[in-house]
């Protein structure tokens, strides 16, 4: 059997609600080379039409895989061991759930080699780990897993908003929608939903109410 590789990204980091969406996807080393003739690139030089082309199309190509990561979580880690670390953690747990040999990842650390490093620690296995910033736009397999992380993701806001019955944007601080619905939410909630990540400062300083809580370093 030919070996097999993954590529790991996420989408939502910067999000002020919803999860953050770690996504792979495992193929053969011959597969990712076809990847672009097959129109997939970074999720972001994609319109959202395209992106579900290839996300569908992925699934013909390799084995498509995701962690949602709930703004509670992402909260304890921006309180505590940090962002980082908890993407670090949700990337080996993906590589734990396949038998790929290598695993191309894209790097949130400022040092790619220190945060390979650590993913590679934290797998519960032997592996092959080559972070990269940037990796999302240079190495095909990475790019695929950006649009698995992204449309997933997306999906999940869907389904939020649908819940809520409230438009909230794609969840981002530079979302008017997005703004208006948390500024509307924590004037009415008698604290944080579940849905908003309360550690962004965003989200504090919409707040009618002092918090101590460290902030995150997003805007």
């Amino acid at each position: 059997m030919e070996p097999t590789v993954i590529g790991i990204d996420e989408a939502g980091r910067g999000s002020v609600l919803g999860p953050l969406v770690v996504g792979g996807f495992v193929t053969t080393p011959a597969i990712a080379a076809t990847l672009p003739a097959w129109g997939v690139r970074d999720s972001k030089l994609l319109s959202p039409a395209q992106r579900t082309v290839a996300y569908d199309h992925l699934a013909r190509l390799g084995t498509r895989l995701s962690i949602a990561l709930p703004p509670s979580l992402v909260d304890r880690h921006v309180r505590h061991q940090g962002l980082n670390t908890l993407e670090a953690s949700a990337f080996a747990g993906l590589i734990d759930r396949c038998a790929a040999a290598t695993a191309y990842v894209d790097a949130c650390d400022p040092n790619a080699a220190r945060f390979g490093a650590t993913v590679q620690r934290l797998a519960g296995r032997s592996v092959t780990v080559d972070a990269r910033h940037r990796a999302d736009r240079d190495v095909p397999v990475v790019a695929a897993a950006s649009i698995v992380a992204k449309v997933r993701r997306d999906r999940a806001i869907g389904r939020l908003a649908r819940r809520l019955g409230l438009p909230i944007g794609s969840g981002y601080p530079s979302d008017p929608t997005t703004v208006a619905a948390v500024e509307a939410t924590l004037a009415s909630a008698p604290g944080v939903p579940g849905w908003i990540r309360a550690s962004w400062r965003t989200t504090q300083r919409l707040s009618p109410r002092p918090s101590a809580r460290t902030l995150e370093s997003f805007p």
